[in-house]
């Protein structure tokens, strides 16, 4: 599947340039963070690789050439919960996999418990808060064992206790050897979390460099006026 290269990819809706010629190579390993101003494209570079949106142009390719039939998840800011049990939920993901009932309710109760949510196995999924949900989404993704993980916003409406929640999460799915690509406004999570950064700003990649570098030395001056305007009481280029 790795590396991923990305030529020219372009989405433009109703003559809307939404992906506006995107260029981007990405290797096997790590957390990449996608940052950018709203309506940079962010979410719909995530729905075109998931496959859940056809480009009108460019290419992807996958390594080995098309993009795999399997070996890719994506997780949403407002997951989708069934009107089941936790368990249910999150063993979902197994059943494309021919995978026994007795074996997934097993790895299902595993990764519950990984994830600090084994007590809450026969509750509704629908009554958990929205932590709780998010957590269960990404369990439900990292059960299928995924090459690569799509995180849209993963903690965007979730308090600071969370957050760090589903952070540390991530940390353990990116360790289990899943390739992780996270869009994110916050500022603070992308210098705890991110390997590197991918701005984006009118469609366009402006910056692809290290998370340090690129908040200590911003090369683009779109990348620039964004920390700034983020964080404008502690950043001068």
């Amino acid at each position: 599947m790795f590396p991923i290269r990305i030529r020219d990819l372009r989405y433009s809706p109703n003559g809307h340039a939404v992906l506006d010629g995107i260029d981007l190579e990405l290797g096997g390993e790590g957390i990449t963070l996608i940052m950018g101003p709203n309506g940079a494209g962010k979410s719909m570079l995530l729905r075109v690789l998931c496959g859940l949106v056809e480009p009108c142009g460019g290419n992807i390719d996958w390594g080995s050439g098309a993009r795999p039939a399997r070996g890719v998840m994506m997780v949403f800011q407002h997951p989708m919960m069934l009107r089941a049990s936790v368990l249910a939920n999150v063993a979902l993901g197994l059943k494309p996999l021919r995978v026994t009932a007795s074996k997934r309710r097993q790895q299902a109760l595993a990764i519950l418990d990984r994830i600090g949510l084994a007590h809450r196995a026969d509750d509704s999924a629908r009554q958990l808060s929205g932590g709780e949900q998010q957590r269960l989404a990404l369990a439900r993704a990292w059960l299928t064992r995924p090459r690569l993980l799509l995180l849209d916003e993963p903690t965007a409406s979730l308090d600071p206790s969370a957050s760090a929640e589903v952070e540390r999460i991530i940390r353990e799915i990116r360790t289990d050897g899943t390739r992780i690509l996270m869009v994110t406004h916050n500022l603070g999570q992308a210098t705890r979390m991110g390997d590197d950064i991918v701005f984006l700003s009118a469609g366009k990649v402006r910056e692809h460099t290290l998370t340090q570098r690129f908040f200590a030395r911003p090369q683009s001056v779109e990348a620039r006026l964004f920390i700034q305007g983020e964080l404008p009481w502690r950043m001068g280029f």
